[in-house]
């Protein structure tokens, strides 16, 4: 019976490709072709159709990388043609390849008029005329010659195609068809028919008795239809099929809610310019359909796609609101884009909920209630708190099926995240977020759905996606003969909302897996593209300090709040958190734009605080690291800084204690709080805390060592890092020079430090260890003029504590995570991200490492000499992968970290000390508006409400994981306060338990905080 099935299909297969295929069509014709080149980037319609059209031919050769050809087509449907209207196509191939969907050359069809029909794209190449024979058209084709970088993802070669400078300049493609033609929808129609049933018998079992009907039925099939005469007898070929095809599902098959979709990246393997006219192509796409079938149901995400197309395509996106009120065309996710979630800061992850349902109320009057994010690279502990309080109550991802080792246990679950607030989940278990509903993928579904026996539901994405395309005509007609087919699971097209409310009931109660959703794989996104990295960082930072400034200035001084300049600051930062800008997977030309939108941003926001610190009687010097004299300092860190208030202004005061002095070839740096011994080689041989007398270091080891290592990962070369890179290490101990750059004068300074240089390969590393009066932390700058290929930098860091975890910041808190490898999971967890500091302890000590744009670490456990283990930090400052951008990272960097020793509380001041630095400035001191009692209370943001009432907003968590009662100092008129979700909307009260005044509208909010837990308070303007 095998032998004679696989004979069957093998019939049926050249069956399909020789008579079916090319009867299609009963008819074609040709049609008369024009053609402009756009000299450089894009242009709208309106300038593109005034130009000089000159004639071109089928075969011709156009399109450099990355430029726009305009085709001009004119024609007339053939008199003689009996063809119905709906029946009559263009038919277009611009000269596709076998490659992917979205990854190639692309067009767009317009109307003379200026509106927009649909799109052209590889397996879609069709457009509707809608026209009579004899009637006559003329279309214009906007054709990206986009390259396919990616080439499959096969080999990961290094590619020039990545920046449009260095991509060669001859036509890379040739126009294959282009031709107006009279479709056969009754062929068509018996293709589906025969791709369905094929596909479902191919993945049923070998002795089942429906495979055996089934191949039955194709094998009458092509009996039924004459290959001479296919389209005659194209519906005999459907006759035959149509019993098997009737035959009902089973009342306990898998259910499916299939979500039309296309995921587009917002930047990925094309520049940002791209991703928004694979927006209009897609949609343009997904319009077409819901015309054709009222049905078809279309999920997108991402506000900001949203935005791009009411900017650049007004028209289209009118057609867009109208699906939306009619419950087609669905917005969901709620975010700004498709953000990665293990870098983007506190303020920001909140702000991608924000600014995306912002836009979609106001655009829309609606709000999606679940977080859409199928291809981000792992997913913070903090998220379920952070999308709960944006008013979300499910989650999606299918990215956890990537993982290396541990197959994740559930596909519907609750996942709890660091404070407790639990989310419903689901990972499709299809696998893919690009599904054509093909019998192989459903029964997929079916057979890897981890939760059977407590449920029976799952959503399938279908649609090409990642470069766009969307669903096709075939996907909705797969969708229909699955939708009650016997051995299939029921598909169903419906809403992601659907889908939620249908699974979600379904379990009492549903699995809970607490903490991350680690994904164990492209490990190197936390590191690679490390301008792009130091670009969010500061850019996060100083959207942190513009807004406090300028809300202080509108309160204390009444000065204009910069609404617009902030807004769009925010929104340019929250695009290039997508999960391949800021994951530093991208293209070179990409990564090249991200800087230059963060330089913008940063001058944009520089001129923000300087206005607002002006309208407070003073003048800004920029980010310093103190005052002098008597000048002023402006402290936007939550915690005080060398004696000035957090959140304030004042004189900053040093003790003036930091000493330096020879000690054999080396050098030892000292206050009243820290002795640090710097040896021959350069590098930290003791930090001494003098409070304890106790060793930082462990016996035997040196601290601040440069380590290089071999980075050739086996495949996706700047997503991944392979553990076996820890076979292939070098320290850096060779010194060039070692030499004092402040020595804190006789009697001791304000600072004492080193500059140490050292080469290595074709690079050169220059670091300055410093230690201020009265700290206990060890600063180290380190400028690296990176040369290297795929090598990675890493900066150790032991640490003489034993202990079986490591805490690292992420949003709102941190997660403890093992150092130990118990199990696989444990493994697997080898590269890990935090935000700006992490921390090693036992009881009574600590020491945390922080950094100022670093987010890659490894935290590992050794044996002791003597006994016991210590811990290993390290930060990975540095790669250089090939592919897709084979010049990453080249040139110079400057990277911060910090060594402080103590407690929880010191690595979170480090990190808001190296990323918050204080300003120096001339003003009269300022009052901060706002402040806490508790150092576990962190407020985070201070800021004017979005709906300009002038209310302020104060958002705060607590960051020890502990129970904590905190209370605020609310230090201006006031009419009372109001707990609210992110999106500034009251919600009932939970952490206040009680507030004061003094009649005047200062006070104090009296909050009891669960441990991580995430507050945001409005104080009403009087």
């Amino acid at each position: 019976m095998y032998q004679q099935n696989q004979l069957v299909e093998m019939r049926v297969d050249r069956f399909v490709r020789e008579r079916l295929a090319p009867a299609l069509e009963f008819a074609s014709a040709p049609v008369t072709i024009e053609a402009w080149e756009v000299p450089d980037e894009p242009v709208p319609f309106a300038q593109a159709v005034t130009n000089t059209f000159a004639p071109f031919e089928i075969g011709q050769a156009w399109g450099r990388p990355w430029g726009t050809v305009w085709f001009r087509v004119t024609g007339t449907v053939p008199a003689d043609w009996d063809a119905a209207p709906d029946d009559v196509e263009l038919v277009v191939d611009l000269g596709f390849t076998a490659g992917q969907v979205g990854f190639q050359a692309e067009g767009l069809v317009w109307a003379t008029d200026g509106t927009i029909i649909k799109a052209i794209e590889p397996l879609n190449g069709y457009v509707r005329l809608r026209l009579a024979p004899g009637q006559p058209f003329e279309l214009y084709i906007e054709a990206a010659a986009n390259p396919d970088v990616g080439s499959e993802f096969v080999d990961f070669v290094p590619t020039k195609l990545g920046r449009k400078s260095t991509a060669p300049q001859h036509p890379i493609y040739a126009l294959r068809r282009l031709a107006v033609v009279h479709r056969d929808r009754e062929v068509w129609e018996l293709v589906q028919d025969v791709w369905t049933a094929r596909g479902l018998a191919a993945v049923l079992p070998e002795q089942s008795p429906r495979r055996a009907s089934l191949f039955a039925a194709l094998d009458a099939v092509v009996d039924a239809v004459d290959p001479t005469d296919v389209h005659g007898t194209a519906a005999d070929g459907r006759a035959a099929l149509a019993e098997v095809l009737a035959s009902p599902a089973a009342a306990t098959a898998h259910k499916v809610f299939a979500v039309g979709h296309a995921h587009i990246d917002s930047a990925w393997l094309w520049p940002v310019r791209e991703t928004i006219r694979k927006c209009a192509r897609t949609f343009s796409n997904v319009l077409d359909l819901m015309d054709q079938d009222p049905d078809f149901v279309f999920a997108c995400s991402s506000a900001q796609q949203f935005a791009w197309m009411k900017q650049y395509y007004p028209e289209l996106f009118e057609r867009i609101r109208t699906r939306v009120a009619e419950g087609r065309f669905v917005p969901v996710g709620g975010m700004w884009v498709e953000s990665d979630t293990n870098m983007p800061g506190s303020e920001a992850m909140a702000r991608q909920f924000v600014e995306g349902k912002r836009f979609f109320l106001e655009e829309f009057g609606f709000e999606p209630k679940e977080v859409w994010l199928p291809d981000s690279f792992g997913y913070s502990g903090a998220l379920p708190q952070i999308a709960r309080a944006a008013g979300a109550d499910y989650f999606l991802t299918q990215k956890i099926s990537w993982n290396e080792v541990n197959k994740f246990p559930h596909h519907s679950f609750e996942w709890e995240g660091i404070d407790g607030t639990r989310i419903f989940t689901h990972f499709p278990p299809v696998d893919t977020y690009n599904s054509v509903l093909s019998g192989a993928e459903l029964a997929h579904a079916e057979q890897n759905f981890a939760d059977k026996g407590s449920a029976n539901t799952s959503l399938v994405p279908f649609g090409f996606g990642d470069g766009g395309g969307g669903p096709t005509r075939e996907m909705v007609a797969a969708a229909k003969r699955t939708a009650d087919l016997e051995g299939s699971p029921i598909v169903r097209v419906a809403t992601p909302a659907a889908f939620f409310e249908a699974a979600s009931a379904e379990f009492s109660p549903a699995p809970v897996w607490a903490g991350e959703l680690y994904l164990e794989f492209h490990r190197g996104t936390y590191t690679s593209q490390a301008r792009t990295k130091h670009g969010n960082r500061r850019s996060e930072h100083l959207l942190h300090e513009a807004e406090l400034w300028a809300t202080t200035a509108a309160v204390r001084a009444g000065a204009d709040y910069p609404v617009d300049e902030l807004r769009a600051a925010w929104q340019t930062v929250l695009l290039q958190q997508f999960h391949d800008i800021l994951p530093g997977s991208s293209i070179g030309w990409v990564h090249d734009q991200a800087v230059e939108n963060y330089a913008a941003v940063a001058e944009a926001l520089e001129g923000v605080i300087a206005r607002s610190v002006a309208a407070l009687g003073g003048a800004s010097g920029g980010a310093s690291g103190a005052a002098s004299g008597g000048d002023v300092v402006f402290n936007a860190s939550p915690f005080l800084v060398d004696g000035v208030p957090a959140f304030g202004a004042g004189a900053a005061s040093r003790t003036g204690d930091a000493r330096i002095e020879r000690s054999g070839d080396g050098y030892v740096l000292a206050n009243a709080l820290l002795t640090v011994t710097v040896d021959g080689d350069g590098l930290v041989a003791s930090i001494v805390d003098a409070a304890s007398g106790r060793e930082v270091l462990p016996p035997g080891t040196r601290a601040n060592l440069l380590q290089l290592f071999r980075d050739t990962p086996t495949q996706w070369d700047a997503w991944d890092v392979d553990v076996e890179y820890r076979r292939f290490g070098e320290d850096l101990t060779a010194l060039d020079s070692l030499e004092v750059v402040a020595d804190g004068g006789s009697n001791g300074g304000d600072s004492v430090g080193l500059r140490i240089v050292r080469s290595f390969g074709s690079s050169v590393v220059t670091q300055t260890v410093t230690l201020d009066a009265g700290s206990a932390a060890l600063d180290i700058v380190t400028h690296v003029d990176w040369h290297e290929k795929q090598r990675m930098l890493k900066l150790a860091v032991p640490v003489d504590v034993h202990t079986a975890s490591a805490r690292s910041e992420i949003q709102f808190g941190h997660i403890d995570r093992p150092t130990h490898t118990n199990t696989s999971w444990d493994t697997a967890r080898f590269e890990t991200p935090a935000h700006r500091w992490v921390h090693v302890a036992e009881a009574g000590f600590g020491v945390g490492v922080a950094n100022d744009a670093t987010y890659g670490h490894d935290i590992t456990r050794h044996a002791r000499d003597g006994g016991g283990t210590y811990s290993l930090v390290r930060q990975t400052l540095l790669r250089a992968p090939m592919f897709p951008d084979p010049d990453a990272d080249q040139g110079e960097h400057t990277l911060r970290t910090s060594i402080v020793v103590g407690g929880l509380d010191a690595a979170i001041e480090a990190g808001y000390r190296l990323n918050l630095p204080v300003r120096a400035g001339q003003a009269p001191a300022v009052e901060p508006l706002v402040s806490s009692s508790s150092p576990a209370a962190v407020i985070e943001t201070v800021k004017l409400a979005e709906d300009g009432s002038g209310d302020v907003v104060v958002r705060l968590y607590e960051a020890h994981g502990s129970r904590t009662t905190a209370s605020i100092g609310v230090h201006f008129p006031h009419a009372g306060v109001t707990e609210t979700d992110l999106l500034e909307r009251e919600t009932a009260t939970d952490a206040v338990v009680g507030t004061t005044g003094d009649g005047a509208g200062h006070g104090r909010v009296e909050l009891t905080l669960r441990p991580f837990q995430l507050v945001t308070l409005r104080f009403a303007r009087g």
